[in-house]
């Protein structure tokens, strides 16, 4: 996996301004309190430096204020922090080491757990999909666009659904850690049973870009297939990404998943992604390249 830390930006306080400025600290609950901070006092620098950074700073501080003339003392940490009205007007100067860090590729992330099932479940799982071949129906997407997405799905395998879940669920702890993702007991685990055969794909999409799918935080890919392997292509190609307006857009570079046999693969819901066509020449439907995928909802 590969990570990126979030860039940091620098403030400045302009030197001429008022010897005290009243300084309103708006936090998170509806709270605030009206503190008075010299212009040369760190403290002003600090509290504008939280806020730049928000969420975006790993390390988050104690703010400890005196208030009510230093008879008190406001303590809070820096993520409750929104916002801050001063008295008299204090602009500050935001100088970006680098300015177009913003626009730069965030790299995605991916983990990938080998061996996921044991032997015998694999192939248990690989009978149970060639017995069900004539239930297996055809794709679609939210959308319904046309030549977007080609293969077929079993939405209903309740038995193998409850061994993948079960196993997604024992590991959620430590795929969430991976991705720096604080823990959350998750909602609802989606699964449904996917044949990729010849010529089959699926364009560029992301999971999580409905208001009816935007619980979703991580998806996954289970994959299971015969030996010898009967197919060539059908990576999964997951696109960085590039903050464009506010929003995540699909950035030029990218990484590529090879589809290994009874491995497992999580990465973020928001990401861009895509399933590269399958050259499969027997065309046989137990030939497929065949996943369980789904998504963790928060």
């Amino acid at each position: 996996m590969s990570s990126q830390m979030a860039s940091q930006t620098d403030s400045q306080i302009p030197s001429q301004i008022a010897d005290q400025i009243a300084v309103t600290l708006l936090l998170t609950g509806g709270q605030q309190y009206t503190v008075s901070i010299s212009p040369e006092d760190s403290l002003l620098q600090e509290l504008y430096e939280a806020l730049i950074e928000g969420d975006a700073n790993p390390n988050k501080q104690l703010f400890q204020i005196p208030i009510n003339q230093g008879q008190a003392v406001l303590a809070f940490p820096s993520g409750r922090l929104i916002g801050l009205i001063t008295e008299p007007p204090l602009i500050i100067e935001q100088e970006p080491p680098a300015a177009a860090a913003r626009h730069d590729p965030l790299d995605s992330e991916y983990l990938q757990i080998d061996q996921f099932l044991t032997n015998e479940e694999h192939q248990q799982l690989l009978d149970y999909v060639i017995a069900k071949a004539d239930q297996f129906v055809p794709t679609s997407t939210f959308t319904g666009e046309e030549n977007y997405r080609e293969s077929v799905v079993l939405y209903s395998f309740p038995d193998h659904e409850k061994l993948i879940t079960q196993r997604i669920q024992a590991v959620l702890p430590d795929v969430l850690a991976q991705f720096g993702i604080p823990f959350f007991q998750a909602s609802q685990i989606e699964a449904q049973l996917t044949a990729h055969n010849d010529r089959n794909y699926y364009k560029v999409h992301n999971d999580n870009g409905s208001p009816d799918t935007a619980s979703r935080e991580l998806t996954y890919v289970y994959y299971f297939y015969r030996e010898p392997k009967p197919f060539s292509g059908g990576e999964l190609v997951i696109y960085d990404s590039k903050i464009q307006n506010n929003y995540y857009v699909q950035a030029d570079t990218f990484k590529q998943v090879e589809p290994r046999n009874n491995s497992i693969v999580f990465f973020l819901s928001r990401y861009m992604h895509e399933v590269l066509p399958i050259q499969c020449p027997s065309k046989k439907f137990a030939d497929s390249r065949f996943t369980i995928n789904g998504w963790v909802r928060r």
